[in-house]
Order: C-alpha cells, then structure tokens, then sequence
C-alpha cells in the first residue's frame, strides 16, 4: 500500500512552484539547454527498464482489476431479468459456468474468432487477408503452450504486449519530458474510453508497442532497429507501413535534412515496406492476389470518402434520428466525440503554450496519419445508423494526443473530468462488448 500510495503521490496535479512553463520548457528540450545539471552517472538498461517497469505496473494492475471486476458484474446483465413486482425475488435465468468470464471476450462480432481462424486454418478465405498475420502467428506459436486454446493464447499476448507496451511508452515519455508527465500519459492511456481493448483478443497493443518501440529506437538513433519493429508492425496492422513516413523526417532531420551527412544506415528505412512486401508475397502465392489486404475490404463494406463529408453524414444522421436518448445519437456522439477529443489535443499540441518542440515534429505526422485513415473508410451505406464503428479504437493509435493530454492534466480540472468522463464511458463501452454489442 505504502508503494501504491508513493505512485499516486508522483502523478502531480499541479506544477511545483518555479517550475518552468510549457514554452520555457519545450526550448530547453529543443536547445539542450540545462543539460550541464544532468546527473552524470546514467543508469544501466536493466535499471532503466526495471524502474520504468515499477512505474507503470501499479496503474496496469488496477486497470486489470477494473476490468475483471465488470466482466465478472456483466454476467448480472446478461442472465437475470428485472424485478418482477408480482414475485418476492428476482427472476434468474440458469446460472452460467464461470468459463464464461472468458469466453465472452469473443462472442460474435467480436474480431478475435477472425483472428483466430487464422491461427487455426490461415488465410482459406480471401476476405480474411484484411486482417494482417504477424498476431495470428504468435497466436499459433503460444497456442502449443495453452495446449491449442486459441483464445487463451490471444488474450495472452495481448496482455503481455500491453505491459510492454506501457513500459516503452512511459521511458519514450520520460526521456522526451520527465516522470510525471510519462506516468500521467500511461494512466490516461490505460482509462481510455476504449482502452479495454489492450486487454482483448485484438492487434492494440502488439501493433502499439510495435510502433512505440520503433519511435524510441529513432530516438535514440538506432535506426536498424526501429526498421525492424517497423516491419512487425506493418506485419501487424495495414497502417503499419506509413511508419515509413516519420522515420524518414525523424532521420533527415537528426542529420539537419542534408544529404551529404546521410550515412548507410538510412537504408534501414526500407525494412517498414518490406513488412508489406512479405504479406503481397504470401497472399500472391496462397489467394493468387497480392493485393487481397486491400480487396478484401468490400466485403466488410467498406466505402472510400473524403472525411469531412463523412463526419457531415454523420451528424445529419444524429440529427435525423429525432430523438435526443436513442442508440443511434448515443453511439455515433462516443464515436465522434472521442475522435474529435483526439485532434483537438492534437491541434494544442501544435499551436500554444502546450505545443511539442519542433524536434518531436515526427510524432503528430503519424498521428495525423492514423488519426486520418479511418475517416476515409466508413461502412456501407454510409448513410445508415452507425458508419462509423470502431473510431475510438483506432483512436488509440494517436498515441502522441495523449502526452499532450498529460500536459494538460496538471490542472486539477482537466485530470478529475478526464478520470471521470473516460472511466464512465470505459465501464459502458466493456460492458456492451462483453455482452455481444457491436462494439469494435
């Protein structure tokens, strides 16, 4: 207790006294200025890593905690039925098996039987080639540990991944400002509204800690290996491959955007496509196409627009509904509103006295990226009541809003709402997808 206690004591809500401000603080970042007070001694990498580890696991347990808690309440939902006022007791439906607690984490529509069925059979539907192989196979190689239960393997990795996942993102944050901003980032992070599913059987958190990891390499100038956890994470998720377009800035700009200092590790670069290559090559000589990834997104209906016409059709059909309390205003106003909660701390995080250094540029291009892509693909007839299904999950790939997030929840106001309104909206977004809602 005394160990949990001193971690919420280091999630500052308001800055210390002579600290500097956003902007003093971001040209120091960007100038080096202030680096003659560093400590001279660095810790080793076990030390660093364990540090950062004991950091951020008591926010991954109690986020862990929560949520078993609801999987466990949601039961209540689903097999009992309200008071019944001629009776003296409610009336239950037969008790399920406590197995359930896991099986409902892949109840239909849930993605993960997909991915499973990769894992078990490989691509023998060409309309499966949307969902990328790297997080199959670790499915089917930790499948022989669980002893060929598929689910327990994806929800294995997903975990792990997520832990990993967290402990990069903290020292990535920590490096690039300091403690308490990197801690406040993972618990606003992990309480996301659709933050549950780091925990579910879905690519989240290996494709997210793929990319966290290739970020802190580029950080950290080893650029072979932030080409590789380029390629596992284009093997891992179609917007995988526009890494390609930060490690490009990141690396002309650490070598002042002149060619003559460009040196043969720049080639490195072309491992992130190669994650693409290697899929077209495998679709090739098993579908007979090489660009099934793409074609077989008519089959899950998807259409191509320009966004803001989507995102206008959207609110039309809000308004159209008629009705303030319906399912179509409620789950088209999460979509949207946690979508534009995302760029509109993405828009901070560039102009005002919350903007990132110049030199961290890289970061909110590809947040830009991924926050874009999925605004050009809604779901046929873009004029029906949901259009948009999964933006708050893919929302959690705009990993770089919520270090701006971070910045702003020194202020009590913005950390209390924050806790608050994402806690409320996670605990009804995990209950409706642990009960089979079309929640993905």
């Amino acid at each position: 207790m005394k160990l949990f206690a001193k971690r919420l004591s280091l999630i500052t809500l308001d800055p210390p006294q002579n600290s500097p401000s956003g902007a003093e603080e971001n040209h120091r970042i960007s100038t080096g200025v202030g680096a003659e007070n560093a400590p001279e001694a660095l810790p080793t990498f076990r030390q660093k890593w364990l540090e950062a580890l004991k950091q951020v696991f008591p926010i991954y347990f109690a986020a862990h905690l929560a949520v078993f808690i609801i999987d466990y309440l949601a039961v209540l939902f689903a097999f009992t039925m309200p008071y019944q006022f001629y009776g003296s007791h409610y009336q239950f439906i037969k008790s399920p098996r406590v197995s359930i607690l896991l099986t409902s984490w892949n109840m239909w529509p849930h993605d993960t039987s997909h991915y499973i069925e990769i894992a078990q059979s490989g691509y023998d539907h060409s309309w499966l080639a949307a969902f990328f192989p790297f997080y199959p196979l670790l499915m089917h190689i930790v499948s022989y540990v669980t002893g060929n239960d598929y689910l327990i393997a994806a929800l294995l990795i997903s975990n792990i991944a997520g832990l990993i996942m967290l402990v990069v993102f903290y020292q990535l944050v920590k490096e690039l400002f300091d403690h308490e901003r990197a801690l406040r980032t993972v618990l606003y992070f992990s309480i996301f509204p659709s933050a549950f599913f780091f925990m579910a059987g879905y690519t989240e958190t290996t494709f997210l800690c793929f990319v966290l990891l290739c970020f802190y390499e580029m950080h950290n100038r080893r650029w072979w290996l932030a080409g590789l956890f380029g390629l596992f994470a284009a093997l891992t998720r179609n917007t995988g491959i526009f890494l390609v377009i930060p490690f490009c800035f990141e690396y002309l700009r650490q070598h002042q955007f002149r060619l003559k200092t460009l040196r043969w590790d720049v080639l490195s670069v072309a491992l992130i496509p190669a994650g693409l290559v290697i899929f077209m090559l495998y679709t090739y000589i098993t579908l007979g196409d090489p660009l099934a990834f793409q074609h077989a997104q008519a089959y899950w209906h998807h259409i191509y627009v320009f966004p803001l016409s989507g995102l206008v059709i959207v609110l039309q059909t809000m308004i159209n509904s008629h009705a303030l309390l319906s399912f179509v205003v409620a789950r088209n106003a999460i979509e949207i509103g946690t979508t534009t909660f995302i760029v509109v701390l993405l828009v901070l995080g560039l102009v005002g006295p919350w903007r990132f250094p110049r030199a961290y540029l890289a970061y909110f291009i590809f947040a830009a990226i991924v926050w874009s892509i999925p605004l050009f693909a809604p779901i046929r007839p873009i004029t029906g009541p949901l259009p948009y299904q999964s933006l708050s999950r893919y929302m959690l790939a705009v990993f770089p809003a919520f270090i701006v997030l971070a910045m702003l929840g020194k202020h009590r106001i913005v950390h209390y709402t924050y806790l608050m309104v994402a806690g409320a909206l996670f605990f009804f977004l995990l209950t409706q997808f642990l009960l089979g809602y079309m929640i993905t």
